[in-house]
Formats: C-alpha cells, sequence, structure tokens
C-alpha cells in the first residue's frame, strides 16, 4: 500500500507541524490555564475539546471553508471576536474569584462554566492560526497528482496527534504547578495567573483577527 503523502515532504510537514505546534499560542495558554485551574484531567478533556474543533476544520477545510473565508473575511473576524470575547470572559471570570473574599472556586471552577471541552472547542474554533494553517502552511504539503482524501486524513492525523501531546504536556504542566500549592493565598495567586493567561490568549486570538484581516 502506498503511503498517501510524498515522504520528504512528510518529513518537512512534522518540522513545520511540531513548530507550530509547540509554540505558545492561544491554545497551549488554554491548555496551561485550565490545568492550573482545575487539573490535569481537565487539562487532557480540554485538549480534547481544542482537538474536536481541529478536526471541524479539517473537515471544513475539505469542503472548502477556507476559499470561503478567504473570500468573505469578515465572517471569520467576527468568529474570531466572539471567540476571543468568550475566552477573555473566562479570564476575568478567574480573576474575579481570587479577588474574592470567599474561599470557593479559587481555582477558577466557575470560570470554565461551560466546561473545558466545550472552551477547549471555543478556544480553537475561533483560533485564527487554524485559517492560516489552511490557507497558507498546508497548501504547498499537497500533491495533486496523488489522492487528496488521503493526504487530507494523513495531515489531519499528523497535527491532531501532534496537537494532543503539546497541549497535554502544557495542560499537565500547569496542573502539577497548581498541585503544589495547597494554601488559600497561593490558589488565590494562581486563579489570578490563570486568568491572566487566558486574557493573553484572548488578546492573541483578537491581534491575529486583525492582522490577517
Amino acid at each position: 500500500m502506498t503511503f498517501p503523502v510524498d515522504a520528504q515532504k512528510y518529513l518537512l510537514f512534522l518540522g513545520v507541524d511540531a513548530a507550530l505546534a509547540w509554540a505558545p499560542g492561544p491554545a497551549n495558554l488554554f491548555a496551561v490555564g485550565t490545568g492550573m485551574q482545575k487539573g490535569g484531567r481537565a487539562a487532557f478533556v480540554g485538549a480534547l475539546g481544542l482537538n474536536s474543533a481541529t478536526a471541524c476544520w479539517f473537515a471544513l477545510a475539505v469542503l472548502g471553508l477556507g476559499a470561503l473565508v478567504a473570500t468573505f473575511p469578515t465572517v471569520f473576524r467576527a468568529l474570531a471576536i466572539i471567540g476571543a470575547g468568550y475566552i477573555a470572559w473566562i479570564g476575568l471570570s478567574s480573576i474575579r474569584s481570587a479577588l474574592s473574599s470567599s474561599a470557593a472556586g479559587l481555582i477558577g471552577v466557575r470560570a470554565l462554566r461551560g466546561g473545558p471541552f466545550w472552551s477547549g472547542f471555543a478556544v480553537q474554533i475561533s483560533n485564527p492560526k487554524a485559517l492560516v494553517f489552511f490557507t497558507a502552511v498546508l497548501p504547498p504539503f499537497l500533491d495533486l497528482r496523488r489522492p487528496l482524501v488521503g493526504q487530507w486524513g494523513v495531515f489531519a492525523a499528523t497535527v491532531i496527534l501532534m496537537d494532543l501531546a503539546s497541549q497535554c504536556a502544557y495542560g499537565f504542566g500547569g496542573a502539577a504547578f497548581a498541585a503544589r500549592m495547597e494554601g488559600p493565598h497561593f490558589r488565590r495567586w494562581f486563579a489570578f495567573g490563570a486568568g491572566v493567561i487566558l486574557i493573553l490568549a484572548a488578546g492573541l486570538i483578537g491581534l491575529h483577527a486583525y492582522g490577517h484581516a
């Protein structure tokens, strides 16, 4: 059975994708914040949400969404801005819980009101890096002389597995750091720090959205 993707192109793609996956972008910052707020299990669930959105991006790209959004960039900018606002709201909620006199919710339980899976999905579905990936990064690695369905499948599996590994590493790292701090004073600082991280992620989403207008 012939490998759907040219071997040399695939090795080059692996290097490019690894650099993108491990860079501290919105998805990885969200993973850190989730790990700090709710622990390793929630970070893993959040990573599943992130990559479910990535799978949707691949499906929509096959259906031509990349060309549609490139033709009507306002659609994508609106989606990205809505997503950025949602993530900023999560961050502000976490900071508010840190500044609250109550000891409850200091790790941001209320901040992830929709659950880590759907919060992760919202982050990635509105991530401008996804559009850049499908319109600028991936096309040079596609070979029109080979079946495109097989190539899409290989690239999708590679991206999702690479992203899942990086996001889990970031999330478990955040969880391990938070787990060492048991006192309310430290928990307040972690909730505050997680809020700042999530607001930073929202800012990156917004900046990329305007930068690629």
